[in-house]
């Protein structure tokens, strides 16, 4: 799906008005499209869709949503060591990815399975990691999709430095890193903060807020709400709602144009929830209330734009029938192609760690070697 990037207006230079005003108790940020399903209108930020484009975003979050829940029940079948949900953050991740251009460069984390899905990845080279049998299954200068990075924070910074680069060349493309509320606090991001700031880099960082860094919930990362971080740095910040995907969509789409026009970096802020445990080695049970799950249940974004679809007449029952018949497909090829992964050689971990080899890397690969031939001597 192809939106046009003339939709979404620019933002006011000042970060101070970041979206109107909600309902006693609820935060300030931008929202176009209620939990009810109405649309609502924004000073600042617009988007104007056709239906196909709606259906397309919904058909998006649908699809992502279905294998999201597919690798799950893998994980627990056994055939993955482990799997980070999105689950409840399908609006975040389907609005930004779409906002992206080909051209542009995207830095995920490990759970953003909805931007793959909007950048062409097939699903199925993000299985292959966490089933052990590669680093990585999708060459990411194909997809101007970076591989998933583990280590908390670090992609922040490589995508500034990428920006940093992009601006160089003079190119009119931009850049956009994920990050959740708890890689908020790590050093990598306040550096790469500073570093675009500075070098008025060309990068848009998209911080998923779902209110808990695994266990620590937000009010233990930041006293201010995340966004406000950008104005000590000295570019905007705004709060959008993460589970209104139209906008995401208009916020991140304005944002990448910003910085497209050499007016630096943004902060997004996302704010949504993880409906799931952060990863399946997690039992949120033991932190959290089912009574707050089930508020923000109320607000699941894929309900949402449903009722939209339903109450404005966009969409009609063959429509969803034909979705699910397609995430029933998309189901069965993710089950089959997991199971028939080949196993990768038992050395090849060891191999292009370092061009010209490295002693240490030597001495482990003996080690390991060493330690497999033992369990042949114990079977003779």
């Amino acid at each position: 799906m192809t939106v046009d990037s003339t939709a979404a207006r620019k933002p006011r230079r000042s970060s101070k008005r970041a979206g109107a005003k909600k309902a006693a108790g609820e935060p300030e940020l931008v929202q176009l499209l209620t939990p009810e399903g109405e649309r609502v209108e924004h000073p600042d930020y617009s988007i104007d869709l056709s239906p196909e484009e709606l259906r397309g975003l919904y058909r998006d979050m649908v699809l992502t949503r279905r294998f999201d829940g597919e690798a799950t029940t893998l994980q627990r079948q056994g055939e993955l060591g482990l799997w980070a949900s999105l689950l409840g953050q399908e609006a975040a991740q389907i609005g930004s990815g779409r906002a992206t251009r080909d051209d542009d460069y995207v830095f995920p984390t490990y759970r953003e399975h909805g931007v793959a899905w909007c950048r062409g990845v097939d699903p199925t080279n993000l299985l292959g990691m966490f089933r052990g049998v590669n680093h990585g299954g999708w060459d990411p200068n194909e997809n101007n999709f970076h591989l998933y990075t583990i280590v908390i924070g670090s992609q922040a910074l490589h995508a500034t430095g990428y920006a940093m680069g992009v601006a160089k060349d003079g190119a009119d493309s931009a850049v956009i890193a994920y990050f959740g509320d708890g890689a908020s606090s790590q050093g990598d991001v306040a550096e790469a903060f500073t570093f675009a700031a500075v070098y008025n880099a060309p990068v848009v960082f998209f911080c998923q807020n779902n209110q808990w860094a695994i266990s620590e919930p937000t009010e233990r990362q930041t006293r201010v709400p995340l966004y406000q971080r950008a104005q000590g740095y000295g570019f905007p910040g705004v709060r959008v709602d993460g589970n209104d995907v139209l906008a995401v969509l208009a916020v991140t789409k304005a944002a990448l144009d910003r910085a497209r026009t050499g007016e630096g970096p943004m902060l997004i802020e996302a704010f949504t929830y993880r409906m799931g445990a952060h990863t399946t080695s997690d039992d949120p049970t033991r932190y959290r209330l089912d009574e707050e799950r089930e508020l923000w249940e109320a607000k699941d974004p894929i309900l949402r734009l449903r009722a939209h679809l339903e109450k404005q007449g966009l969409a009609d029952e063959a429509f969803f029938a034909a979705l699910e018949t397609e995430s029933d497909a998309l189901a069965k090829r993710v089950r089959d192609t997991v199971r028939t992964m080949p196993d990768p050689e038992d050395m090849a971990m060891f191999e292009h760690t370092y061009a010209d080899g490295h002693a240490l890397v030597d001495e482990e690969r003996a080690q390991f070697v060493a330690y497999q031939a033992s369990f042949a001597e114990e079977t003779n």
